[in-house]
């Protein structure tokens, strides 16, 4: 088994790189990447751990990135030399203009009554990275949901009018495909679902406003989509696969994990399968590209 999309607490994950190693070998699951939100602070580790223990650690990250024809999409980068300067100016840049963000949130959520200090948001030693999961933690802890997905539900702390008017200005989706393909690696569109355009999820204007995005991204590199995952319904998968094998994209499956205690929901290699489900072909195709089909 395989999971592609997990996330440590060098984002807004709960476990630690080596803890994620761990859980996955426990779980039998034999290939991960840690894809950390803006961030490969838990590369090294992640990847280290792998080799102590027998599971195969591929570089990740996950960028939250904009164009002119969505409002936003997340960009999945795999398999790249996590060392590439260009790559670690453009995150440091990122975190920068998450800090602004950060303080807003804040602000915004003192004005619906909820009393969150900075201290509050440091959940471990040495952090230094917040996000929305983050916040969602910290109002768990301070009292005001049970859970973290409580504060996310629709009319909830996170999904509040006064919370959801505060932006963070994000790369270009075409700069983030550009950086990762630099760095050597394979760059991958996010739980396509998840993609907001002009119309809603699901229904045939969403799949045709796909299609036509894919055009796009496959001309300025997008490599692979992610089919497989925790949030996607089995005949949207179908229709997933479809789509990446008609652009000759690399079809690759995660779970979005963000930790035990974040979501019971989602757990590590939890997301729907089908017949056509090849974890190995997903592998090698991210190591070594589409030409590796014959080996398979």
């Amino acid at each position: 088994m395989i999971d592609l999309h997990l996330h440590s607490y060098c984002s807004d994950g709960t476990m630690s790189p080596e803890e994620l190693v761990l859980h996955a070998k426990k779980n039998g699951i034999g290939a991960i990447a840690i894809t950390d939100h803006d961030g490969m602070d838990g590369l090294s580790e992640g990847i280290e751990a792998g080799r102590r223990y027998g599971v195969d650690v591929l570089s990740g990250i996950e960028l939250s990135t904009e164009d002119e024809d969505t409002f936003y999409m997340h960009i999945l980068g795999y398999c790249f030399d996590h060392e590439n300067e260009s790559l670690k100016n453009e995150v440091e840049i990122i975190r920068s203009k998450r800090v602004e963000r950060n303080e807003k949130l804040l602000a915004a959520l003192r004005e619906i009554g909820c009393r969150l200090s900075k201290e509050d948001l440091q959940l471990r030693e040495g952090q230094d990275y917040v996000g929305k999961p983050t916040f969602a933690l910290a109002l768990m802890k301070k009292g005001y949901v049970s859970s973290p997905k409580e504060a996310f539900k629709e009319g909830g702390f996170m999904r509040s009018d006064v919370v959801r008017r505060v932006h963070r200005e994000k790369i270009s989706v075409r700069k983030a495909i550009k950086l990762i393909k630099e760095a050597g690696g394979v760059p991958v569109l996010a739980h396509p679902m998840k993609t907001i355009y002009p119309v809603k999820e699901g229904g045939e204007k969403f799949f045709d406003k796909l299609d036509q995005q894919l055009i796009k991204l496959k001309q300025w590199g997008l490599g692979g989509m992610e089919c497989y995952y925790s949030g996607h319904l089995p005949q949207d998968t179908k229709r997933l696969v479809h789509l990446a094998n008609r652009h000759h994209l690399i079809i690759t499956a995660g779970s979005d994990f963000h930790g035990i205690e974040f979501d019971k929901n989602i757990t590590m290699g939890g997301f729907p399968v089908d017949e056509n489900f090849d974890e190995n072909r997903i592998i090698l195709e991210l190591k070594y590209g589409h030409s590796c089909k014959k080996m398979v």
